[in-house]
């Protein structure tokens, strides 16, 4: 395989066009097509480029440069370029749910394309069909085939406008009527309406919606889910006693139309209810197979990991984004010298490598963990299926929702971080909308906050760590590991004391989270993370031409991430004296230093095509100037006098008048 990527296969990763970037290029220590070969797999690299030529010769998908679009235009186009990706096929029904690595890099270049797209599609295919998938049964597939031919569009409705993070407090209500085999679904008032429901605002006639099951006897078995008919697919006009709309213009990803429902004593038949977790018989009895209803609580909110860890893969891409546009300008852009007559990019800086390439290094760590966990839930949901109750399948759960509750914060925190230092390296340069820094930023924003805020879902980890020291889990006292160790001692002590000291249960792990448990659980992922990628760099498998490069990055990100707990490691003793830390940022600096000449080369294994990249300073000609002078002179009126010259006219009485007060 190594050898037809070498032979030159350009119909599968072509050539770079010629330019300013050929010197790093040909100081690279690595072939940049094999590392692209090994990271994707010839299957998933051919898979992309048919995703990204499709999108690249089709006019629906056409860039519009200077085009301003509308609200309402944009929801349009973004719902038609949906539509269409369904028509080109590119993944079948059983690839959605056997096919895991398939489904995620459509969804990363859909992503690379337009965040509001790759979250229309995902909502629809992913989020609202693997609820129906895994929490359904038999009577609930049909469904299934209706998603993918576009016949009904999907939402998956949990949150309500006073509840998000605290699902137990959910207000919507399914109670059932044996008289007539149905289920009466209710809003009992506007603060339970259910909100920020993506393709809600506009699109879905279709929603799983969450509500509290109750049966005769006014007997409550907490959360279940339903499909719940919201429009009608013909005229797209609210169901009877369903009141739907917009919740109006956010930050970022405005192609996304987020919304909200009420529901007036909506009545839908029992084969609504999402059964696989529990039942009602027609004559109104309750059966589940899971006599613990904390196991069936979770089990029944299993669907909320496929959101979290599919916005850990969103996050990244947008960081690869940043980055692939930021180190190729900083390769390109001259600036000062150690002569007047000569300048240097500023890539040779120390100071713009020890900014950008830790990034470069955390979106290969982080990249390969989401594509780890992803196939992590692919086993668990397929397990849930088949009906799987054991205890490693529980215990899999338990450890997916961990992680998913902590890399979600560390993902989006970390392309947040990176973001903005990206946009801040490029100088003025990356302030243009233009050059796609800002858009970034704003798409990235709410994977910060939805499904689950990031401190909130922190604390679910952090109590998942303390639930395994109650069991006596060990581990091995390395840095990060030690680091572990060390905050799940303090956090486990602060705990206890403030049990001692009167607090109650839920009192005492508030007061342990700012100091203990946050760090705690940040300290875990990020040690998973580079655990998983240490052992991905190491195997044996590995291309011994490859080997040094992912080496340094493996290590620049376990390091880099490490720096940001020193204060943690001297205060817990790990660490004394000012040799330990001057050692810590001296070997990330060496690693920033080594890895400079390598920076172009991995950009050219993450970058997508130009056209899908859509930004002049990031193209990867590296003909920084040129494209950007001629991006601006494509922008719409950017030579024409403004339309309200006549008020710039000196004749007007402006000037007299303000003479007058003076």
């Amino acid at each position: 395989m190594a050898s037809t990527v070498e032979g030159g296969d350009t119909a599968l990763l072509p050539e770079f066009p010629r330019g300013p970037l050929d010197a790093y290029r040909a100081r690279a220590s690595f072939s940049w097509k094999e590392l692209a070969l090994f990271t994707e797999g010839e299957d998933m690299l051919r898979f992309k480029k048919t995703i990204f030529s499709a999108l690249e010769n089709d006019p629906l998908f056409a860039r519009s440069p200077g085009a301003d679009l509308s609200l309402e235009k944009y929801r349009e186009l973004n719902f038609l370029r949906c539509r269409r990706i369904f028509e080109y096929d590119f993944l079948s029904v059983e690839d959605m749910f056997k096919s895991p690595l398939k489904v995620l890099t459509l969804i990363q270049c859909l992503g690379m394309y337009d965040s509001s797209l790759a979250a229309k599609y995902l909502i629809h295919s992913l989020v609202f069909g693997s609820a129906i998938y895994s929490s359904g049964s038999e009577r609930h597939l049909t469904y299934i085939q209706k998603i993918f031919r576009m016949e009904i569009f999907g939402c998956f409705a949990l949150t309500e406008l006073s509840h998000g993070s605290n699902t137990k407090a959910i207000r919507t209500t399914a109670h059932y009527d044996p008289a007539t085999e149905e289920f009466i679904i209710h809003s009992p008032d506007f603060e339970a309406a259910k909100f920020w429901v993506g393709n809600m605002g506009k699109t879905a006639t279709h929603a799983v919606v969450f509500a509290k099951l109750y049966v005769p006897g006014d007997q409550c078995h907490g959360l279940h889910p339903f499909i719940v008919q919201i429009r009608d697919p013909k005229t797209l006009l609210p169901m009877p006693g369903v009141m739907v709309g917009d919740i109006g213009k956010k930050l970022g990803q405005n192609g996304l139309d987020n919304g909200f429902a009420m529901f007036h004593k909506v009545r839908v038949p029992r084969q609504s209810l999402l059964n696989r977790m529990g039942d009602v018989t027609p004559e109104g009895t309750y059966i589940s197979s899971f006599k613990d209803v904390r196991q069936h609580f979770g089990a029944t909110l299993g669907s909320l990991s496929w959101s979290r860890v599919s916005i850990v893969s969103l996050a990244i891409l947008n960081l690869k984004l940043a980055v692939a546009i930021a180190l190729r300008f900083s390769a390109t852009r001259r600036q000062f010298g150690p002569t007047e007559e000569e300048e240097i990019p500023v890539l040779e800086y120390p100071m713009q490598q020890w900014r950008l390439l830790p990034y470069l290094a955390a979106i290969y760590a982080l990249d390969h963990f989401s594509k780890s966990l992803f196939l992590d839930l692919m086993e668990l949901q397929q397990g849930l299926a088949s009906g799987d109750r054991s205890a490693r399948q529980a215990e899999l759960g338990r450890e997916i929702h961990a992680l998913a509750s902590a890399s979600k914060p560390l993902a989006s925190w970390t392309t947040q971080q990176g973001i903005q230092e990206c946009r801040e390296a490029c100088g003025g340069h990356g302030y243009l909308a233009m050059n796609r820094l800002g858009v970034l930023r704003d798409d990235n924003d709410p994977n910060c906050t939805y499904e689950g805020d990031n401190n909130i879902l922190l604390q679910q980890t952090s109590n998942y760590l303390l639930g395994l020291l109650a069991h006596q889990v060990q581990v091995a006292l390395a840095a990060y590991k030690w680091l572990v160790c060390y905050l799940l001692r303090e956090t486990y002590q602060k705990l206890n004391q403030e049990k001692r000291s009167g607090s109650s249960d839920f009192e005492a792990r508030n007061k342990c989270q700012v100091s203990h448990g946050r760090p705690l659980a940040l300290a875990f992922v990020e040690l998973t993370v580079v655990q998983r990628f240490h052992e991905h760099v190491h195997q044996p498998c590995v291309p011994p031409s490859l080997r040094a490069v992912l080496g340094r990055l493996s290590a620049l990100y376990a390091l880099w991430s490490l720096s940001r707990h020193a204060a943690l490691l001297y205060r817990g003793g790990y660490f004394s004296g000012e040799q330990a830390g001057e050692v810590l940022e001296s070997a990330v600096l060496a690693l920033c230093s080594q890895l400079k000449d390598d920076a172009v080369a991995l950009v050219d294994v993450i970058a997508p095509p130009d056209f899908i990249l859509d930004s002049p300073i990031g193209r990867a000609d590296g003909e920084l100037y040129k494209n950007l002078w001629g991006a601006i002179l494509q922008e719409s009126k950017a030579l024409e006098r403004a339309s309200w010259w006549p008020e710039f006219s000196v004749n007007k009485p402006v000037i007299g008048s303000l003479k007058s007060k003076l």
